[in-house]
Formats: C-alpha cells, structure tokens, sequence
C-alpha cells in the first residue's frame, strides 16, 4: 500500500474540511458534506463556516435554523451537534444505543431502580403536546412520579435517550437565548429513520462514506473517535470493494473513497481560524496530522485554534473590547505573523459585523497542552 505521511494527511483533510481553500457551496450543502458541525457552544459554527466558505453571510445559517432545514441536537459522541435536517432523522436512530450507554453511564447511580424505557414513556407524555420546554422543566415535571433521582439526571437522561432539537432562538447568529426542546418529529413533521432489518446497516455504510468523503483517509480508531459508535465493522465491510487503502507513518491502513482529493503534499495552506470543538481537529483517533501531542489537550479543553502551514500552531480569544488576541504556541516567522494578524483582522471584522479589525499577536509562545 501507498504510505502516506503527516503532511499528506494535513492536506488531504485540509482539502476535505474546505480548510485549503475557500468553497463556494451553500451553507446547508456545506453543513451536509463535513457531516455537521460541532455546537455545544451555539456561536462557534459560524466561525467554523466563516472560515470554510467564500463570501459566508451567518444570517444564512439562521434562517436556515429559522426554516427547520438544520437543527441542533444530540449525536456524535453524544454532544450537541449542528446537522441538515435530512442527517438528524437519517442517523438518530442509529446513534440510539451508543447514546444511552454513554448518558446511562454518567446517571446510572442517580437512576438506581428507575427504568429508563419508562422515563423515556413519561417524557415523550410530557413533550406530546408540542410545547417546548427546557431541561429543568422536563426534569421537574418527570420528579413528580421519580423524586428521588432529581429533576437534572431525569432531564438529562430524557434528553438524551429521545430524539429532541434545541429550538431557535438558540444557536442563532449574536443570540444568546437558552435552550428549549421539542420531539424531532414534531419539529421537523418527519418521524425519525427506523432501524434497518436485522442483518443489514445501510445508514452505518452511509456514515462510513460520508466520514471518509469529509475527513479521510482515514483508520477505522478515527472513524470510531468521531461518531461515537463502536459498531461500525460491518458497516465497513460492506463498503470496503468500494475504498481503497494506504498506511500512515505508524503502520495503520487507512481507508478512502476513490475519487476523494488528496492534494500534492507542497500545496500551500492558507492561516485558518478554527472554532472551538471544530471537528477538523477532534474527528480523529490520531490527530498528529492536524495537531501536535503536546497540544492535543487544547480542543477538548474548548480552546481555539489558529492554523499555521495547515497545524494548530497558536490559540485565539476575543478581547473585552472585540479584538482578536492570538497566543502563539511556537515561534512565528515574520511571514507567519503577518499572514495570522491579516486573517486575524478579517475575523475581527466578522466577529464585529464590521465595526473593527482589531487584531494582537502575543509576543511570547504558549506550551502544553
């Protein structure tokens, strides 16, 4: 097999993650290629979309969010997750288990004797009537037949185990509105997929497919890392005729679709703002081709990235005043820290719906993760 090694790699998930130049695709088209985007924190995605799409407005987002075309809703790996309407009720169901083993093992002491199938029957009760409600008011409400439990693990435990969305106004563009719910379906005027038949798992194939078309090549630990969902090896072998392979520096085979870019590794990469979570950085087992070990701690700990040459090579923050503040985490050139602080203006500008461009470059590196 041909062995591809680290800066293959960053370019080819560069390339995917629309990271190495600018696409020029609707947003809702865009959401659908990278497999959605990361969204705990509701403001992040337009940072992630301003940073992959020529000319992106966020008020598009919004009406999309408006519109019911994207939602917001538990999935990989269990966090909120920004997906097209289509993904969210084609791969609920198949997230289902790995979603109740994980919320079962944060709760499972707090449910002691309590069902959760039941919890599931009462809650769905509760949502039926198509009013919203927030996660202490579904949790109070279901306290009232389980009080010892309390109203967070039963709310927490609901949410999760049904599929629900976060209605807008959260996760519109500058809002800060808390988060309400309602049943998928009822939202969207769709019931969710159903399971395939026993013995077959075409919406794991499509995961499959659509993973490697947003992030490969890539292992099947990578695979696993960003969705969640340990079973996923027959979903792989059922497509395998279609892929083809290579190894990575370690030895591992990684796996892709044929057609899918995998750019000369000397292909210049532009500097990249990156959100924090950005699944650019946290869609893999082995995340060396992005990030360094050192600095792999920083995603999950919620820090932003700034890409240099194609790798995390400082983070960012916004300042009281609106500015951009960069911390190196290595020494910069005097090309790098022109092309971080142009970038950085452009950011600060749409962060700021143009009112400054403020920008600073710390002096000193960072280190650690």
């Amino acid at each position: 097999m041909t062995r591809l090694d680290l800066r293959a790699l960053n370019r080819a998930t560069l390339a995917r993650q629309f990271l190495l130049e600018r696409a020029a695709v609707p947003v809702v088209d865009a959401v659908a290629h990278l497999g959605g985007l990361q969204a705990q924190e509701p403001q992040e995605p337009f940072t992630g979309l301003w940073s992959r799409l020529r000319g992106f407005d966020p008020a598009v987002l919004s009406d999309l969010l408006a519109d019911r075309r994207v939602v917001r809703g538990h999935l990989m790996r269990r966090t909120v997750h920004l997906v097209t309407a289509e993904d969210a009720l084609a791969w609920r169901s198949r997230h289902q288990a790995m979603l109740r083993q994980r919320v079962l093992g944060v709760y499972r002491r707090d449910l002691d004797g309590v069902d959760p199938d039941e919890i599931m029957a009462a809650a769905t009760a509760v949502l039926s009537d198509g009013a919203p409600r927030t996660m202490p008011e579904l949790g109070r409400a279901l306290a009232q037949r389980w009080p010892g439990p309390g109203h967070r693990p039963l709310g927490e435990v609901a949410l999760t185990l049904l599929p629900v969305v976060q209605l807008p106004p959260r996760g519109l563009w500058r809002s800060t509105a808390g988060a309400r719910y309602l049943l998928m379906p009822s939202w969207l005027g769709r019931p969710v997929d159903p399971p395939g038949p026993d013995g077959t798992d075409a919406a794991g194939e499509a995961l499959v497919r659509r993973y490697l078309a947003a992030f490969g090549p890539a292992a099947t630990a990578d695979l696993r890392a960003w969705c969640g969902l340990a079973g996923l090896p027959r979903a792989v072998a059922a497509v395998r005729d279609e892929l083809v392979s290579f190894r990575d520096e370690r030895g591992r085979e990684l796996l892709d679709l044929p057609g899918a870019p995998r750019p000369d590794p000397d292909t210049p990469a532009p500097v990249r703002f990156l959100p924090a979570f950005d699944n650019a950085i946290l869609g893999y087992d082995d995340r060396t081709r992005i990030v360094d070990d050192a600095h792999r701690g920083l995603s999950v700990a919620g820090e932003r990235a700034v890409l240099v040459d194609g790798r995390v090579a400082a983070t960012w923050t916004v300042d009281a005043g609106g500015a951009v503040v960069v911390a190196p985490l290595r020494r910069f050139t005097r090309a790098d820290r022109a092309a971080v602080a142009e970038e950085g203006r452009e950011l600060a500008a749409f962060l700021s719906e143009g009112e400054h461009r403020s920008v600073r470059v710390t002096a000193s590196s960072r280190g650690g993760a």
